[in-house]
C-alpha cells in the first residue's frame, strides 16, 4: 500500500512538472516576435525598405513587436553582388536597404509602413538623410506583389497632408535584395556590445536631435 502512494504521489510530481514546462513553452510561443529570432525564420512574410543609413532603419525596425527578424543589405542597381563601397557615389544604384521578417498576427505591412513614414526616417529628403548623402540613401520601398505595392501606394497617399513637404519615396520594382556585409548586420548592437557604451546617432537619436 505504501508503494501504491508513493508511485501515485510521483505520478501527481511528474504531471505537475510536465503540465509547467508545457506552460511555459506555450508561454515562449505567445512572446514570438517579442525578440528577435537569431536566424531567419521561414514561412513569415518579408517587407524590404529603404531610408538612409541601413544601421538606423534596422535598429529602429528591431524594436517593433511582430518584426521576427531583419538583416541589411542592397538592393535596386545594376550590379551583381554589390559591396559596400559599390553603392557610394551611386556607382552601383543600389540602395541601402533592410529587410524585415514579421509575424503578420502581431503587424501588418501597413503598420510597418506606418512607422517607417512617421517614425523611422523623414521621407521628404531627397537622396539623403541627416548627414549622408547620395542615391544609396534615398528613401524607397520595394514591395514583393501586387497587394503591397497597392499598399505602398495608398499608405503615402494618406500619410502625405500629415507633412509640411511632399513625399519623395520612390516604390520600385522589387529585385534581388544582395545581404550586406557582415559586419553591417545588426551593427548598433554590435557596437554597444563592444564599446559599453551607445553609439553616437543612437544618443543623438534618444535626445531627438535626430529625426
Amino acid at each position: 500500500m505504501k508503494s501504491l502512494f508513493i508511485l501515485i504521489g510521483c505520478a501527481i510530481l511528474l504531471s505537475g512538472v510536465l503540465g509547467f514546462v508545457s506552460y511555459y513553452a506555450h508561454a515562449d510561443l505567445l512572446k514570438k516576435g517579442d525578440d528577435i529570432m537569431q536566424e531567419q525564420p521561414e514561412g513569415y512574410p518579408t517587407a524590404t525598405l529603404a531610408g538612409g543609413c541601413f544601421w538606423c532603419l534596422e535598429s529602429e525596425f528591431r524594436a517593433l513587436d511582430g518584426v521576427l527578424f531583419t538583416r541589411v543589405g542592397y538592393i535596386g542597381g545594376h550590379l551583381d553582388n554589390p559591396k559596400y563601397e559599390d553603392t557610394h557615389d551611386s556607382k552601383s544604384g543600389h540602395a541601402e536597404a533592410i529587410e524585415i521578417t514579421y509575424d503578420p498576427e502581431q503587424i501588418s505591412y501597413e503598420n510597418l509602413l506606418n512607422f517607417f513614414f512617421t517614425k523611422a526616417h523623414d521621407p521628404t529628403q531627397l537622396n539623403r538623410q541627416g548627414v549622408d548623402k547620395g542615391t544609396q540613401y534615398r528613401s524607397a520601398i520595394f514591395p514583393i506583389n501586387d497587394e503591397q505595392d497597392k499598399i505602398a501606394h495608398d499608405v503615402m497617399a494618406r500619410l502625405q497632408p500629415e507633412f509640411d513637404g511632399k513625399i519623395v519615396t520612390t516604390i520600385e520594382p522589387y529585385s534581388k535584395f544582395w545581404e550586406g556585409e557582415s559586419y553591417h548586420q545588426q551593427y548598433y548592437e554590435k557596437y554597444k556590445e563592444q564599446n559599453g557604451q551607445d553609439h553616437i546617432r543612437v544618443i543623438l537619436k534618444k535626445a531627438g536631435k535626430l529625426k
